[in-house]
């Protein structure tokens, strides 16, 4: 008896280690660069920060040369990706797909995943939208949570900030969304104001999160501050969830 109940004790305490080493071992991405308007440095300090705090390896990298090498990106369980308005070569997406599509995870907020690779469409399918104009730029809305593991206990808020209006794939899980107004407004890049009564009331995903092959992607939507996060318990909450959710099963 005592024999069956050492074997039993250890057996616990073997998986119990495994079960410690599978958290632990953890390993993540952090790839940062682009528009310098999206604070991307500030970003990776208070994600950084974050990782730190849950005992999570990572490494932080701003060449996005690192993306080629689908050997160098299997180790990593997640991305967190801050890159806006930049380009990636044709091995460059080569390499990030086969990636996700392998089971790595990807996540970030903003221009820093939606709006980080206009050119490259691949991409923005695998992402499962992209960033197209932010209606009277920043602006007070309220970012309202849908039913979803990743929403529980969280409360709707206002915030002030780019409210962005997005081209998205049907086939995202919408889990916050946002109401656009019909106030006038000046279009990107231009000084005149456009009326634009046709998006007035029109619903659009704050947040959302899809599969990718065996990849999990996460996005959301609010960040052009980085302080936002700090400001907003609950859209930093959002956040971190989602990074965890994306993580390599």
């Amino acid at each position: 008896m005592k024999k069956i109940l050492k074997i039993f004790l250890v057996f616990i305490l073997f998986s119990s280690t495994i079960n410690s080493q599978k958290v632990d071992d953890k390993k993540v991405l952090i790839m940062w660069g682009g528009w310098e308007g999206h604070k991307p440095q500030l970003f990776v300090k208070y994600v950084s920060e974050w990782l730190e705090k849950m005992d999570y390896k990572y490494v932080v990298s701003k060449k996005l040369e690192d993306y080629t090498n689908f050997k160098y990106l299997s180790q990593f369980d997640l991305i967190i990706q801050s890159v806006t308005m930049s380009e990636l070569s044709e091995n460059q997406e080569k390499g990030l797909l086969t990636a996700i599509n392998s089971g790595v995870g990807i996540a970030g907020a903003h221009g820093g995943i939606a709006d980080s690779f206009r050119k490259q469409t691949n991409y923005q399918f695998m992402i499962g939208g992209q960033w197209v104009e932010h209606p009277g730029k920043i602006k007070k809305f309220t970012v309202n949570f849908l039913k979803d593991e990743l929403t529980e206990g969280l409360n709707d808020f206002e915030i002030e900030t780019e409210q962005y209006y997005m081209h998205y794939d049907p086939n995202i899980e919408i889990i916050a969304t946002s109401k656009f107004d019909g106030k006038p407004f000046s279009p990107n890049n231009t000084d005149f104001l456009l009326d634009p009564t046709w998006i007035d009331g029109v619903v659009m995903p704050v947040a959302w999160k899809k599969r990718y092959g065996l990849g999990k992607v996460f996005n959301v939507s609010i960040g052009h501050d980085p302080e936002e996060f700090k400001k907003h318990t609950d859209a930093w909450k959002l956040l971190t969830r989602g990074f965890i959710w994306a993580m390599r099963d």
